[in-house]
């Protein structure tokens, strides 16, 4: 979840900490950086006072010494909080409770400290001095120790320092020791707590240095997109697991054998989703994987540079330039797919998710590792980490910044092409591409045939393919809709939408147009003349007005859709004093859309929206 988002959930106290951390980093640079003092000088240097927004910009202007601040700070800290740190990092857990954080930190422990033991026995019972798997640990760990007895010779607290640091990651690099083994080795030297108490606080800690935010009233752990990158550099952690996974599931078997044998870990007799399940959780830098650990030893330069360029192509990269050295490769596809989860959600609408995921759901017949029968919001909790009691919706993934590419990625090959031919797709070309464009197309289909939709006009939706029966046009209204307004680059806000909805008051759509205020968007079909009940229409949206207003936000506007207006209906909104409506016709919705398409840098504002009584769209077609 963005920064921002986070922002407009939490009270004050809430954000203090986070907004006290910012005040304090930006006042010390905005003497030496323009950029920053121009950002508080927008704020009259007051950020308690500041939107979310500003808050967001401003946090982007000291993200260096943001970095660099948390990084200090994190030196400081035992082991445990790099544990910590390392869950809440992990896809899936940037939302999450606090009781749910300390089952997952007793499990990763647990792990954790049975690695250690087996290689404490593995260095224990080797006596060959062979530069083998179990010398190499060996020697890492003598390096370790004496980092650790460097400072108690000088009368200080043990401790491993940042100089000595980089020293053994690049020791534990050239030695092809992975990640899990080196923290693993570490807890033999300095065994890393356990228990709920240290994971408090440890959590305290970070809220103090304004890294989390934790929502008393949920007890729920929120870190935002932004920090979470942030988090991930300090780490070293050139890339999300999830985006890795992807690079995983096209390299062959082979390939990820040689993986598997360049850091000590077993081969024979291991399937194919055992072997990226092994690579995922060892924590192997990518960097490494993709300049040497994944070739034969008698694959030159060119040949694995030439293996690079296929890779660009089957991760479907669109890149301007694909480099030509091996590093300008691997720097291509590391920053297209750390770049990738926002033009994924581009990509595909909210609704076309929304489908796309009903019907995997629906269709997908999965095994999980102990070949037991596995659904795909089961495969979903798992490899993301989610609770079991967790309701797995796609808002929810959304806020999760889990995409559809992401969900389509967790199943292997042999899956994806079973539900590729379930739902009849063609069989050539990349079957994830293949979903993702009939889903992406099929909401295309509804914008384009969006008035006749409106006037519930089967006849003309089944002629241009569109099968949809009577019950269904509502929904599918309001998701056309909601599509449309999102491709204005409208915030469709549907977080806000469920908190304020009731069982009895449902508001079909949500436009955040700043931190507090908001448009209340209403979604009408009507079947024969011109949509006429006022009174009906009159009561609901005063409810949802009344309802937002009790969570704190304003109502800038009531928008309300429909093929056409009565004439009663249109001076009726104009006339009532208690909410300022406008009101859009269908086509006129989808003519503003044109527009908008049309222009290489549209001009479109929300504000547009909030004229009031029946808004003319052909003017606002032109303004954009």
């Amino acid at each position: 979840m963005k920064l921002n988002q986070i922002l407009s959930t939490l009270n004050q106290i809430e954000k203090s900490k986070f907004i006290t951390c910012l005040d304090k980093l930006c006042l010390s640079a905005a003497s030496g950086d323009e950029d920053i003092s121009k950002a508080l000088n927008k704020v009259n240097c007051q950020i308690k006072d500041a939107s979310g927004s500003e808050i967001t910009q401003l946090f982007k202007a000291v993200s260096s010494q943001y970095k660099n601040s948390v990084c200090e700070k994190l030196l400081l800290c035992d082991a445990s909080m790099a544990l910590l740190v390392n869950i809440l990092t992990r896809d899936g857990n940037c939302i999450a409770r606090i009781s749910w954080i300390e089952q997952l930190y007793a499990r990763e422990w647990e792990t954790l400290d049975a690695l250690a033991k087996k290689i404490k026995l593995d260095i224990e019972s080797n006596l060959a001095e062979d530069y083998g798997h179990a010398h190499r640990l060996c020697i890492f760990l003598d390096c370790l120790n004496v980092a650790y007895t460097n400072d108690e010779k000088i009368n200080r607290q043990a401790n491993i320092t940042d100089d000595e640091r980089s020293i053994l990651n690049a020791l534990a690099r050239h030695l092809k020791i992975s990640k899990d083994e080196v923290v693993a080795i570490e807890h033999i030297s300095e065994p890393i707590k356990a228990g709920k108490q240290t994971v408090e606080n440890c959590l305290q800690e970070l809220r103090d240095m304004g890294v989390i935010f934790i929502n008393r009233k949920s007890s729920e752990v929120l870190i935002p997109d932004e920090v979470v990158s942030v988090l991930n550099q300090i780490q070293g952690k050139q890339l999300a697991d999830k985006h890795l996974l992807r690079i995983l599931r096209v390299l062959s078997d082979p390939e990820l054998s040689n993986i598997l044998k360049s850091y000590g870990k077993r081969t024979r007799g291991i399937s194919r989703s055992e072997k990226i399940s092994t690579i995922l959780h060892s924590g192997i830098a990518v960097r490494d994987m993709l300049s040497r650990d994944l070739y034969d030893e008698t694959d030159n330069q060119n040949k694995r540079k030439e293996r690079l360029k296929q890779l660009i192509v089957e991760l479907d990269i669109d890149a301007e330039r694909i480099g030509f050295t091996l590093e300008e490769r691997i720097v291509v596809i590391l920053e297209s797919l750390n770049a990738a989860s926002d033009h994924e959600f581009d990509a595909i609408s909210a609704t076309g998710f929304k489908e796309m995921f009903d019907s995997l759901e629906q269709n997908f017949r999965g095994t999980d590792i102990a070949g037991q029968p596995e659904t795909l919001s089961q495969r979903i909790r798992q490899e993301f980490e989610l609770e079991e009691n967790e309701i797995i919706q796609v808002e929810r993934l959304r806020a999760l910044s889990i995409t559809p590419h992401d969900v389509l990625y967790l199943l292997n090959n042999d899956e994806v092409k079973g539900l590729r031919d379930c739902l009849n797709l063609p069989k050539k070309g990349n079957p994830r591409f293949n979903i993702l464009e009939a889903f992406a197309n099929a909401n295309d289909k509804l914008i384009e045939n969006y008035e006749a939709l409106a006037k519930r006009d089967l006849h003309t939706l089944k002629s241009v393919g569109i099968e949809i029966s009577e019950a269904e046009i509502g929904v599918k209204f309001e998701e056309a809709t909601k599509t449309i307004l999102e491709q204005l680059d409208l915030v469709v806000d549907e977080e806000l939408r469920k908190s304020i909805n009731t069982s009895k008051d449902k508001t079909d759509i949500i436009i955040s147009i700043s931190d507090d205020d908001i448009i209340i968007g209403e979604a009408k079909t009507c079947k024969n003349g011109d949509f006429a009940k006022y009174s009906t229409t009159s009561r609901q949206i005063k409810a949802y007005v009344t309802r937002c207003e009790n969570q704190g936000k304003r109502v800038a506007q009531v928008l309300i859709i429909a093929p056409s207006f009565s004439q009663d209906f249109i001076e009726s909104a104009e006339m009532d004093t208690e909410v300022n409506i406008s009101l859009l016709t269908a086509e006129g919705l989808k003519q503003i859309l044109d527009a908008f398409k049309a222009k290489r840098r549209p001009n479109f504002s929300a504000r547009l929206l909030t004229k009031g009584g029946l808004l003319k769209a052909e003017l606002i077609a032109k303004s954009i």
